[in-house]
């Protein structure tokens, strides 16, 4: 005998507390395995894939793609094979996957669904899926015909027209007699169905579902509530009252008239209403990050012009080594980008300056200092800005930190970083010049303590050697949070980095 068992939205991790839907992978109907994802949800981290622990036939889904689901809310019910018990009395009308409360005297069975591989926080393979209760569905009685001027059509998708015909006496007030009341427990899982039939009269003990072994779903409840929209106005019987109405006539309505200030003109166009635009997933986690920064950290920004032609020497002198001589060991194979090279120079300066590698934890009225720098940038994504993070910066050379760059801007812009690939970072470097902009004040990403902004590297007039040239220009700044600093370990720091920048050999000195 099937069992349907209902798989929930598991902790996906890093204390979330919800997701939104963002598609559907399965349908009502189909066949699962074990650990197939079903659905495909987007976080305040990432998109993750969540597959179901049971494998069976898909019997409902909760939620429509959009639709913002809690950690612990119901996903999709799926029947399983289970063993049959034909010896034992019904059992009591059973609640969702995760419900071990048992009535006095019931029978319950053990849903033995093969272990799933693919753990989450919340399920795994360790766990068998909690004891379920199974649902004996009661065989209605024999119907009467129902006097009715037109008749209940039967359902092609095997929804019982006594479902209907039930719906549509409870509706319209008309007594009906065509589905008599099932003894026994309802064949109803979800909550969901049982408030919908609920909030509209609907007695689903007069009903038969249309899924396994007549489990009543979502679907045919709505059938029999749409069926009886249609059916009530034809059903309907006068009744005759015992003392005639006299007819009164209605009160004048008090219609109050615009003011002449305020009357609409005659044909004028009618003003554009405001289109509002939630805040959830990426976007609305972003939000409520940069607002808790703006609040919580006393920020502080400082800048300096830099001249980086000699660091885009450096760079070019790198990439024509690779071409001229492919075979050298010192050649490499990857192309060495300008963000690396900025990050380890941010990694060399995190190094002489670690006031700014830390954070500040108020309830314990400490500043924490991190020992390993994982470094974020800033990634716009179509989705919303991110900031991934790649871990152990400072233990990685120029061309490790460049691979590292492009595997996780790649994952940005397909949306599938992982929560853990946005998280725990210690130092932000913000590379807002490939937007064509010189200069900003970015705002610090918490619980971080400073962020280095690089703007975009222009040829500028620029006194080089006692003479002006026309030379690589870049503007640097630094909002750092003064709680951890005072100005000038931040000025030195980012004086540090502007040295660096312009002269590349000074970090030869720290190799």
């Amino acid at each position: 005998m099937a069992q349907v068992l209902e798989f929930k939205l598991p902790d996906l991790g890093e204390g979330l507390t919800g997701a939104e839907i963002v598609r559907w992978l399965v349908e009502v109907g189909e066949v699962v395995a074990v650990d197939q994802p079903v659905v495909e949800v987007e976080t305040a981290k990432a998109m993750v894939d969540v597959p179901c622990p049971y494998g069976g036939v898909v019997t409902a889904r909760f939620g429509e793609e959009g639709a913002e689901v809690p950690v612990g809310a119901p996903l999709i019910t799926v029947a399983v094979d289970g063993p049959a018990d034909e010896d034992g009395p019904p059992a009591e009308e059973r609640r969702s996957a995760t419900d071990g409360a048992r009535a006095d005297g019931s029978r319950t069975e053990d849903a033995r669904a093969e272990g799933s591989g693919n753990v989450l926080v919340g399920y795994g393979t360790s766990a068998a899926p909690a004891r379920r209760r199974r649902v004996r569905p009661g065989r209605p009685a024999p119907s009467a015909p129902v006097a009715s001027p037109t008749s209940v059509p039967s359902t092609a998708n095997g929804r019982a027209a006594t479902a209907t015909a039930a719906a549509v006496g409870r509706v319209s007030g008309v007594p009906d007699r065509a589905a008599e009341a099932v003894d026994g427990p309802v064949p109803v899982i979800s909550p969901l169905v049982r408030r919908l039939a609920r909030q509209n009269g609907l007695d689903l003990r007069e009903m038969v579902g249309s899924g396994p072994e007549g489990l009543i779903l979502r679907a045919d409840v709505e059938y029999a509530l749409r069926a009886a929209g249609t059916q009530a106005g034809k059903v309907r019987t006068p009744v005759a009252e015992p003392h005639p109405r006299v007819p009164q006539a209605p009160a004048p309505a008090r219609v109050r008239e615009p003011s002449q200030a305020h009357a609409p003109a005659v044909g004028a166009p009618a003003a554009p209403e405001a289109v509002r635009i939630p805040l959830k997933g990426i976007r609305g986690a972003m939000a409520d990050k940069l607002s808790r920064s703006r609040t919580e950290i006393p920020d502080a920004t400082c800048w300096v012009d830099a001249d980086a032609t000699e660091l885009m020497r450096a760079r070019d002198a790198m990439r024509r080594f690779a071409e001229e001589r492919p075979r050298s060991p010192a050649a490499g194979g990857t192309k060495i980008s300008v963000l690396a090279l900025l990050a380890r120079i941010c990694t060399a300066a995190l190094a002489r300056f670690p006031e700014l590698n830390s954070s500040v934890d108020m309830a314990a009225r400490e500043v924490v200092r991190h020992p390993a720098v994982h470094l974020g940038f800033a990634a716009q994504t179509e989705r919303g800005l991110v900031v991934p993070v790649v871990r152990d910066a400072h233990t990685r050379n120029a061309e490790s930190l460049t691979a590292e760059f492009a595997r996780l801007t790649e994952a940005a812009r397909t949306g599938t970083l992982t929560p853990a690939d946005l998280t725990g970072g210690t130092f932000t470097l913000n590379n807002y010049g490939v937007f064509g902009v010189d200069g900003s004040t970015p705002i610090i990403n918490h619980p971080e303590a400073a962020m280095l902004g690089v703007g975009r590297i222009v040829p500028k007039p620029w006194v080089h050697e006692g003479e002006l040239a026309v030379r690589q220009v870049v503007q640097l700044s630094l909002t750092f949070d003064h709680r951890v600093c005072d100005g000038g370990t931040a000025g030195g720091f980012l004086r540090y980095v502007a040295d660096c920048v312009e002269q590349p050999a000074v970090l030869l000195r720290t190799l």
